[in-house]
C-alpha cells in the first residue's frame, strides 16, 4: 500500500491584504481597457422613495402630451428585441 500523498501546498507567496488584491484586480481590469465608475440608483427599500416613484408614475397619464409620447414610443420600439 502506497503512502498517502501530501496534498497540502506550502504557499510560497506572501499573503496579500484585501487592499493589495483589489489594487491588482483594478490593474487587470484597466489593462483590459476598462475604467471604474460608480452608479447611484434610487433605494427601492426606502418607503419614501417608493412613495415618490408612485406619485410621479400616477402623474404620467395626465401629461398633456401623453398620447403623442406613447405614439412615439410605439413607433421606435422593437418588440422583437425584448426576447
Amino acid at each position: 500500500m502506497a503512502a498517502p500523498k501530501n496534498t497540502s501546498r506550502k504557499n510560497t507567496k506572501k499573503a496579500r491584504t484585501p487592499q493589495q488584491r483589489m489594487a491588482a484586480r483594478r490593474a487587470r481590469l484597466r489593462a483590459q481597457g476598462l475604467r471604474p465608475i460608480q452608479h447611484w440608483v434610487p433605494d427601492l427599500r426606502n418607503p419614501r422613495i417608493l412613495a415618490e416613484i408612485r406619485r410621479e408614475a400616477a402623474m404620467l397619464p395626465r401629461h398633456p402630451e401623453d398620447a403623442a409620447i406613447n405614439d412615439w414610443l410605439d413607433a421606435i420600439r422593437d418588440p422583437d428585441d425584448w426576447s
